[in-house]
């Protein structure tokens, strides 16, 4: 390896154009497929140095007048390097980074010049280089952000609609684009907001997916207007596609958790109608197609929440899924790709937690939305006698979640129950069990029952016969109806119950001064606090409570509610 790369730099430093194109055309097939490089100490760092010597002299070339399969050459050998952390140092100055920029015809401002006639291939061979570099590089990135890089590739991203520019420019362009706003907070800051990012990126999208409008909120796939089907999205549209979500996920991260203004809401609005359409649109192969339905689902998250309005906004027409005269079309994929990554249950909280925030936050804000996903998640009750965590039913997999060893998991998965329930105590009780429930109870400040204010709408009683007549004799702990248990006190007297009592107590006790465990009661804010020694036996003179005492008036409560 030694001798390659010291014979390519022999030829490089004659200065002739031809017998450095052959050494580095020979270079750069041999080396074509390297991506890893192993560290031994000597070696490597003989070879490093040779290879930044040859960066050098490849930067050198770049600056003369070559002819284009030269030009290209010498870009494809530092794309090479470039992969190599060890071979950075060339590369990642000021004067590279603005040395390939022109190379790849990005304009970074006054007194830059970019080639008249560009050639596309030497475009896309230095925008691979950027893209290497400013992966491997934190002083490229630096040196990119300094140039104001994001300016000149932002001018390009303009033209989305202009044919001058083949697939790969474009797409090479916006992996530039991701790297840097994934990278660079200050590019990310600019490109939100003094580049208007949200707003050009969602013209890039729309000319990317090929769409024109029906209405304000309503697209279709020019050409296939009023088909309920389809064809799917060609494999470079869905590249493009996916990059272009990547970088506006990263431009609007913080966007649902701060106020926007009406201009920045109708933009919002403009691109959830573009989302929603690509929520309902297939790529090429099973695969493609979840990936994109990813990218679009955790943008859609990063959405103001009145924005998601646009999901249920358009007309309701043949073979579209209605409820209350509103087309659920939208809702029903969300639902249909949350359970498909519930099932997977693989990485549950990088892959099921955005499709679940995002349809709990729907249904919080969207009347509609919560009627109808109620009627698929907790449809009125039939079964009682098993756990509510037992069985393949939706609401069984998502109860199974709630005492899941992730507290993002679980915490979302209970989230997502109590906002179906209208965030009613006794109703999450009693589809999930007070024993799985207890987690976000307590950490609500609600084990003592109650309602957390919300506004919700009215809905009618969902109980069913079969639970009606069952509910006197179902265990609101295990959520079930559980088979008659001996009374472990029958036949004994008071004095003999008062000093079992007390035997508990002090066990409890003991226990606590050792450390072993710590004892909680439940405070008048409804949130545990610690027990302290002396309330064990004030516990244990306190009377029975009816676990379903109060139930049916907060029921009652609940289906008057607002």
């Amino acid at each position: 390896m030694t001798m390659d790369v010291s014979a390519v730099i022999e030829q490089m430093e004659t200065g002739e154009q031809d017998a450095a194109l052959a050494a580095l055309q020979r270079y750069n097939q041999e080396k074509s497929q390297c991506f890893s490089f192993p560290s031994e100490e000597q070696q490597d760092r003989e070879t490093g140095e040779l290879k930044q010597r040859l960066g050098k002299l490849v930067l050198g070339f770049l600056e003369r007048d070559l002819q284009p399969s030269c030009k290209l050459a010498c870009l494809e050998t530092i794309r090479i390097l470039s992969r190599d952390k060890n071979s950075l140092a060339p590369f990642s100055s000021r004067h590279a980074i603005q040395t390939l920029a022109r190379h790849a015809a990005i304009s970074l401002g006054q007194g830059s010049s970019t080639p008249e006639m560009p050639d596309v291939e030497v475009i896309v061979e230095a925008l691979k280089c950027l893209c290497n570099l400013v992966f491997n590089s934190s002083e490229a990135q630096e040196a990119a952000a300094q140039l104001q890089l994001m300016f000149g590739v932002a001018e390009r991203l303009k033209q989305c609609r202009e044919p001058q520019w083949n697939h790969d420019v474009r797409f090479f362009d916006l992996r530039l684009t991701f790297l840097l706003t994934a990278l660079r907070v200050d590019v990310r800051t600019q490109l939100a907001h003094e580049l208007r990012g949200a707003a050009l990126l969602a013209d890039a999208l729309d000319a990317t997916l090929g769409l024109c409008w029906l209405d304000t909120y309503e697209v279709a796939r020019a050409g296939e207007e009023g088909q309920s089907e389809v064809s799917p999205l060609g494999r470079m549209e869905t590249e493009r596609a996916m990059e272009i979500l990547k970088i506006l996920f990263n431009i609007t991260f913080d966007t649902s958790r701060r106020k926007v203004d009406e201009e920045e809401a109708a933009i919002y609005r403009h691109l959830g109608a573009i989302l929603r359409h690509s929520l309902m649109s297939t790529a090429e192969g099973e695969d493609r197609t979840e990936e994109f339905h990813s990218h679009t689902v955790n943008l859609l998250g990063n959405l103001p929440l009145p924005c998601l309005d646009v999901l249920l906004m358009p007309k309701v027409q043949q073979g579209s899924i209605e409820y209350m005269g509103v087309n659920m079309d939208a809702v029903s994929m969300l639902l249909e790709f949350m359970e498909k990554r519930l099932d997977r249950g693989n990485k549950l909280k990088e892959t099921l937690l955005p499709s679940l925030s995002l349809l709990t936050e729907s249904a919080r804000i969207h009347r509609e939305t919560r009627k109808f996903l109620r009627t698929k998640v907790l449809p009125p009750l039939r079964d009682v006698k098993n756990k509510p965590e037992v069985g393949s039913s939706l609401r069984n997999k998502l109860v199974r979640l709630m005492t899941h060893i992730d507290t993002d998991v679980k915490t979302c998965a209970a989230e997502f129950l109590f906002v179906l329930c209208k965030e009613s105590v006794s109703r999450f009780i009693k589809y999930t069990g007070y024993g799985n429930a207890a987690g976000l109870l307590a950490a609500r400040g609600l084990m003592r029952g109650g309602w957390e204010p919300g506004h919700y709408s009215e809905d009618e009683d969902s109980d069913t016969e079969e639970y009606r007549e069952a509910k006197p004799h179902i265990n609101p702990v295990t959520g079930r109806v559980e088979d008659e248990q001996p009374n472990p006190m029958e036949g004994m007297t008071e004095e003999q119950k008062e000093y079992e009592a007390m035997k508990l107590v002090n066990m409890f006790d003991k226990l606590s001064r050792d450390h072993v465990i710590q004892p909680m009661k439940l405070g008048a804010d409804g949130k545990m606090t610690k027990l302290e020694p002396h309330d064990l036996h004030c516990l244990s003179q306190q009377p029975f409570i009816n676990p379903h005492q109060n139930e049916e008036e907060e029921e009652r409560e609940g289906e008057h509610s607002d």
